[in-house]
């Protein structure tokens, strides 16, 4: 376990936390979601009611490693200043640590809080260099890493600086390692996982992770068709990995051997195009015809997946089951989303499009968890150590 912001002293002292403010604005500069910015309120007023001086930090987009006022954070600073009800002073420097910065941070008092640029305004950031650690050290005497959604890069502003200073978890933070670490370390069962996506070829890792680890592992999305393909059965115009049928039999191969089941679809929805108004219809997955493609999991397999989901102690999922950013093609995730939202055992949506198919569907109220990060919860289910996490200080 590592340590967190509730494990220290903090009284007096000058904190650097680094959050995920990384929230979407529309072409009038308005945030139109700031689930993120909700997300980091419990530590930053956890620090403030402690009597911290607080220094907060984050990216946006993708400057590119050079000033871009498009993701200036201001818009951040000022809905912050709304939630919590006090002034978030906010210093826009290009340089992101100058003398502005550097003068703002020395002369809070406690409880106060200010908001530095866009650590992406400097390309050294994402290089991890130490030159731009050391100036965001230099700035506080701890650092909280709050920004889950970014601690599988090792970044200065996520990794970088705690070579400089003391380093523990923010309350977010804290909250997803519990999670992550309880499902793989000490599952109820049966623990089922279900992945969707694209393409196997992505999710390599995570399957071979969760073999050893799981009792079911239900499939969807365009990756099921290569294995269903790897079976011999036709996919018509789906989504297809050519190159990855041989490893799609040879992971079938390794869950029956540990005793997991692997569960496909057994039919789906099928189209003539890849359009929401393509005419479409349902096929089982042994008869789909040449010509059609398979953009969701069929009404069965709904049954059949909700099932599995409902009779376990434990589900993970990660992934889509179907395009469902069309409606025509979404009753299969949101099936997922209504199995998980309805089952009784510990249930974690890893981030990413499944989150925001929860969103979408207004199916979150009775899920465990859903994660703050799509990369690094799949890092956490491959079972790798993530650099924003490792270099905290252990309890």
């Amino acid at each position: 376990m590592k340590k967190t912001v509730k494990d220290i002293d903090v009284k007096g002292k000058k904190v650097f936390v680094r959050c995920d403010f990384n929230v979407p604005v529309d072409e009038n500069g308005l945030i139109t979601d700031d689930r993120r910015i909700t997300g980091a309120i419990p530590t930053i007023t956890y620090l403030t009611g402690q009597g911290a001086k607080v220094i907060l930090a984050s990216h946006m987009g993708r400057p590119k490693g050079k000033p871009d006022m498009k993701y200036s954070l201001k818009v951040v600073a000022a809905r912050l200043s709304e939630l919590l009800g006090q002034e978030v002073k906010f210093v826009s420097e290009p340089e992101v640590t100058g003398p502005e910065t550097k003068a703002a941070a020395a002369a809070l008092e406690n409880g106060q809080v200010m908001l530095i640029e866009n650590v992406r305004f400097r390309e050294e950031e994402t290089k991890n260099t130490p030159e731009f650690s050391r100036q965001l050290a230099d700035l506080a005497e701890i650092f909280v890493n709050d920004a889950f959604g970014t601690a599988h890069r090792a970044h200065c502003s996520t990794a970088g600086v705690a070579d400089y200073l003391p380093a523990v978890s923010g309350l977010l933070m804290e909250k997803e390692i519990r999670f992550f670490g309880d499902v793989l370390d000490d599952p109820k069962r049966p623990f089922t996982s279900v992945l969707g996506g694209a393409k196997v070829g992505d999710k390599i890792p995570l399957i071979e992770n969760l073999i050893e680890k799981v009792d079911n592992i239900i499939i969807g999305g365009g990756m099921a068709y290569t294995f269903l393909k790897a079976q011999g059965m036709e996919t018509g115009k789906s989504l297809l990995e050519e190159d990855k049928l041989d490893l799609a039999l040879e992971l079938m191969k390794k869950a029956e051997a540990k005793g997991v089941k692997f569960l496909l679809p057994v039919d789906m929805v099928c189209a003539e195009e890849f359009a929401n108004d393509s005419p479409a219809g349902v096929y089982p997955a042994d008869a789909m015809p040449a010509d059609r493609m398979g953009l969701d999991i069929g009404p069965e397999t709904c049954r059949i997946y909700r099932d599995a989901i409902l009779a376990s102690g434990t589900v993970v999922w990660n992934g889509p089951m179907g395009v469902f950013e069309m409606d025509s093609f979404a009753e299969g995730t949101r099936a997922i989303a209504q199995a998980l939202n309805d089952c009784s055992g510990i249930t974690v949506v890893g981030g990413g499009d499944s989150a925001a198919a929860a969103r979408k569907f207004n199916l979150e109220a009775n899920i465990s968890h859903i994660s703050t990060g799509g990369g690094a919860s799949i890092e956490c289910l491959e079972g790798k150590v993530l650099p924003g996490v490792a270099c905290l200080l252990d309890l």
